[in-house]
């Protein structure tokens, strides 16, 4: 109800990101107004070695900052903390208790505890950071920075109401975003399923059902082959390559393992592959090239015999989780051999073609489903912004009278 109300007078504040304020709110600085200080070196050897209940906050922004915990604490009570350095330079927290934190991170507490409320300074301090964080090489935001940035000082109880509010109203918007992003693995899940469902079983639900004899496949449709991968495609590990001939701009693209590698001058493929991962974290990993490309030797090209459906063949791969065949030396690696001995099931051509348009019709209907939350996610991180600025800024009121 409260949501869009004025304050009865506005002022310039002489800040261009801050604009107008309410009359009676004062403008300062961080550094007037507080003491600033700055965690310590803390190792994670030290926090090995006498790891307790208290958190040590570092300049990592997930997990609420927390690197580990420490038997002991350097600070206890009220502060807010900033990362001074690195990637999340100048984003601000609100810490309470008994806790460490790293060199990388500043503290400040308020000269004369009337005048802040620290829970406040979090929602003001964030718009204010993104300004001033110097961004070369990595970017900072240290103590004589930060004590620069213009601080709005509403009285304290307004602080007290503004604060009280905007944790109401982040809490409310930061589930909604998490439901949001929970549906979309659902989603997800759902297309993968479906896919599987679709490459082992057929789309025909009532068909007659046979055992397959492939381990990790149950039954399949009775009029299916089950045939090794070898008599379906060739396998071939593609050629070695050094990243020196790989550059950001050149007329081929290079596959490895996880897809697009860069590019290069000349290409060993034309035409349309699956191509499989076959070393390290990205073992069994399924990709398409199509066009002309360079398969590096961190991929297995697939090239098919008969015509085979291409689309049909890659999500046949991709639920058979290949993965579970590599051989672990020093990292894990898929042998051609190995692969090409496996088993699938094998539906005829045509069948194949009605199972990737069942399959094309299904993943555009839930990736349409997926685009539409993203953007609903966006649209609310977007007014969730802008809803903390008009409110700590005084453009809308959110006090009672």
């Amino acid at each position: 109800k409260n949501e869009l109300k004025k304050y009865p007078k506005y002022k310039p504040s002489g800040v261009e990101w801050i604009g107008e304020i309410p009359e009676h709110w004062e403008i300062s600085t961080v550094g007037r107004l507080n003491n600033l200080g700055r965690g310590r070196v803390i190792s994670h050897i030290e926090i090995g070695e006498n790891s307790g209940k208290y958190p040590v906050y570092s300049s990592q922004t997930e997990n609420n900052g927390i690197m580990g915990f420490l038997n002991t604490y350097d600070f206890e009570g009220e502060y807010v903390t900033w990362t001074t350095d690195g990637a999340n330079a100048g984003t601000v927290f609100y810490r309470t208790g008994k806790f460490n934190c790293t060199n990388v991170c500043g503290t400040i507490q308020p000269k004369n505890w009337e005048r802040i409320d620290l829970r406040y300074l979090p929602y003001i301090l964030n718009l204010g950071t993104k300004i001033s964080v110097r961004l070369d090489i990595n970017p900072k935001l240290m103590n004589n920075m930060m004590a620069k940035i213009p601080l709005l000082v509403p009285p304290k109880p307004e602080q007290t109401a503004i604060a009280n509010f905007l944790d109401d109203k982040t809490k409310k918007i930061d589930n909604l975003i998490e439901k949001k992003k929970k549906l979309i693995e659902l989603y997800k899940e759902e297309r993968t399923a479906i896919i599987n469902q679709a490459v082992t079983k057929g789309i025909n639900p009532n068909v007659k059902l046979k055992p397959s004899g492939i381990d990790w496949l149950g039954d399949i449709p009775e009029h299916w082959e089950v045939k090794k991968l070898k008599y379906v495609a060739k396998f071939k590990s593609g050629e070695s390559i050094t990243s020196d001939n790989i550059r950001d701009d050149d007329d081929y693209p290079v596959y490895g393992g996880n897809g697009l590698r860069g590019y290069t001058s000349r290409y060993t493929h034309e035409g349309e592959y699956v191509l499989i991962g076959r070393q390290g974290a990205l073992c069994g990993n399924i990709n398409y090239a199509r066009g002309k490309f360079f398969a590096s030797e961190h991929a297995v090209v697939a090239t098919l015999y008969n015509n085979e459906n291409i689309l049909w063949f890659g999500e046949l791969l991709r639920s058979m989780n290949l993965n579970q065949y590599s051989i672990s030396a020093a990292q894990p690696g898929l042998s051609v051999e190995r692969i090409q001995n496996l088993l699938l099931p094998y539906p005829h051509l045509d069948e194949q073609h009605q199972i990737v348009q069942h399959i094309e019709a299904e993943t555009k209907r839930i990736d349409e489903k997926i685009a539409r939350t993203e953007k609903e996610i966006e649209l609310l991180q977007e007014y969730r912004t802008a809803l903390i600025s008009e409110v700590v800024t005084g453009k809308i009121k959110v006090v009672d009278d």
